[in-house]
């Protein structure tokens, strides 16, 4: 990642980048809806932006999620979507945002991080294949190994059994191809 770009918590001010961006990251997919209820709804989120100079290169989430047994504390996040612009994909910008958003997760004591994505990309942070955990639908038969998690620090993980996420998340389509 180019020096002259900074990695930052995101502003209200800069929704209507951040919600420019998706549909340029991803032209098949519409993720604005779920964004937008993220950003602007009363699920906890860490969301994190690159920048190069004042322009939103990239963009995650991160929605906290409270343990049962924990529910003053974040026990896990759920890490998506994450979106780079085309012009600066393969160049380090998402693995440096996602590092960032990992270490600031740990500091806030979450204890495990989930992703619905690519075990070949997500794996070099560490995320593997997670059994005990499952996503909020049952995922299709070629999605096998997408479901991934990552337990920070030497926490223990999440309790094992569905993941409950906030309502933003609790549309099937959003888990299906």
């Amino acid at each position: 990642m180019a020096s002259s770009h900074t990695i930052r918590t995101t502003q209200t001010a800069e929704h209507a980048q951040i919600l420019a961006l998706y549909p340029e990251a991803f032209p098949d997919e519409d993720l604005t809806a779920v964004v937008t209820r993220l950003l602007e709804g009363s699920a906890d989120v860490l969301s994190l932006a690159t920048f190069d100079g004042d322009g939103l290169i990239a963009h995650v989430l991160f929605t906290l999620i409270a343990g049962e047994d924990e529910p003053a504390r974040p026990a896990g996040a759920l890490l998506a979507p994450l979106g780079v612009l085309p012009g600066h994909q393969g160049q380090g910008v998402g693995s440096a945002l996602v590092k960032a958003g990992l270490q600031r997760l740990e500091t806030m004591g979450v204890a495990q991080v989930f992703v619905l994505g690519d075990p070949n990309y997500y794996g070099r942070f560490g995320f593997a294949a997670e059994q005990s955990v499952s996503p909020p639908y049952p995922l299709p038969a070629e999605w096998t190994g997408a479901w991934q998690s990552l337990t920070l620090a030497d926490r223990a993980p999440m309790t094992p059994g569905p993941c409950r996420l906030p309502e933003a998340w609790m549309d099937p389509a959003l888990w299906q191809p």
